[in-house]
């Protein structure tokens, strides 16, 4: 397999984004296809694990602490600050000084004439940057099955400065694993216990921070142009505020991925890190660690009548005010209650801040977890209660396979 490190410059496209009636990407953003112009130089268009020169960002972004205003392309399905990455299959995160942000890190080939190809646009005046998969082929040479998806980039300084929303927009995963990453026919051999199929998320590059989405590194991770943590399938959006990840305040919660209604939440904590979290709203909850550390403590939200409530655990029962972080113990729990929302409070679903949860965990690790609703019936204008649990989550749990190699990085 020749695996050459292009490093050219590529001309961004300025132009006004609108949505495709038949697609979840942004288009019209000019060029031959109508997103935006190559990512790479001319004659190095289509190419097999290719990086691009660096493309000016039209907004400086605060990405973990880090300013950046420029970016590189990578044919893989990414794109990093500090180099290029050719590196075709996906490692897991976290991958040490290799900032990235991957929409869907897999051995993309764009060699072939029905390859596809991947395509940069920036637009200042609306403050946004796409780079567009556009029905992209996979390693050696294979159009059979193609990808389309994007990675937007949206400049959010109106909430402060290096503020910014990440966005992945899947129109069509039809393919997980080249052929040098153990693929067969675009999908992980079974028999070789190396296949690594793509991986999904973004990394601080600093050891510590770094998320990857539900499905990466298994046959699954196609799914996520049929799921969503914005309720339209297909669309993922991530606010980056202060350079911290979604979940680190209150105001910029963990959202959950949303599948028929369903609510789960697979991510990294650090050993009494506080994450929070919000689906939409009930009369209570319970919550659930189906993999990974236990949970230390609960911090619930206030602006519920008298903003008190009570937390079931171990067979005990606990009165908690709103704001107070409650703890459970040194070992922690693997589930709880939280019951006392009275049902005149029930608020809007669409409401992205309903019930923000801030959860902590005895230990660092990954979690699967999920939080179930426990509904309320109310039939016509005289409400008769009628409490009960309803299961809306199926467990997730996110299989990490590592395969042993080591990251290629090459500077751009």
């Amino acid at each position: 397999m020749n695996k050459k490190h292009l490093a050219m410059l590529a001309s961004v496209a300025i132009t006004l984004p609108t949505f495709s009636s038949a697609s979840v990407m942004l288009d019209g953003l000019g060029g031959p296809t109508g997103y935006g112009e190559s990512a790479f130089s001319a004659g190095n268009e289509r190419n097999d694990d290719g990086s691009s020169g660096s493309h000016q960002l039209p907004f400086e972004i605060n990405y973990f602490g880090t300013t950046y205003s420029e970016f590189i392309v990578n044919n893989n399905g990414n794109i990093t600050f500090n180099g290029g990455v050719s590196t075709w299959t996906p490692q897991p995160f976290p991958v040490a000084s290799q900032p990235m942000i991957a929409p869907y890190w897999a051995d993309v080939d764009t060699r072939c004439d029905t390859c596809g190809g991947v395509y940069v646009a920036g637009d200042q005046a609306q403050g946004i940057v796409t780079v567009t998969w556009d029905k992209v082929g996979y390693y050696d040479q294979h159009s059979d099955l193609t990808n389309s998806f994007q990675l937007v980039l949206i400049d959010r300084s109106d909430t402060g400065n290096g503020n910014f929303d990440v966005e992945f927009r899947y129109d069509n995963l039809s393919w997980t694993t080249g052929d040098a990453s153990g693929g067969v026919g675009g999908f992980g051999d079974p028999t070789d216990e190396f296949a690594t199929p793509a991986q999904a998320g973004y990394d601080a590059g600093d050891g510590i921070n770094y998320f990857a989405l539900p499905g990466s590194f298994t046959e699954d991770v196609i799914d996520l142009a049929t799921t969503s943590n914005t309720g339209e399938d297909g669309v993922w959006r991530f606010a980056i505020r202060e350079g911290e990840l979604p979940g680190a305040t209150p105001e910029n919660p963990l959202m959950p991925v949303t599948e028929g209604g369903n609510w789960e939440f697979d991510f990294n904590v650090q050993e009494n890190e506080t994450i929070f979290i919000d689906p939409d709203v009930a009369i209570g909850y319970d919550y659930v660690v189906d993999s990974g550390p236990n949970f230390r403590s609960v911090t619930l939200p206030a602006g519920f009548d008298d903003d008190i409530f009570q937390v079931i655990f171990d067979g005990q029962m606990a009165t908690v005010n709103a704001g107070q972080e409650f703890f459970f113990g040194a070992d922690g729990v693997s589930e709880f209650r939280v019951t006392g929302i009275d049902i005149a409070n029930m608020i809007d679903p669409s409401d992205t801040n309903a019930f923000v949860t801030g959860l902590s965990f005895v230990s660092s690790g990954d979690v699967s977890m999920r939080q179930i609703p426990i509904t309320q019936y109310v039939p016509g204008p005289s409400p008769v209660p009628e409490p009960a649990p309803l299961l809306l989550v199926l467990p997730f749990v996110l299989v990490m396979w590592l395969r042993k190699q080591k990251l290629s990085l090459s500077a751009a």
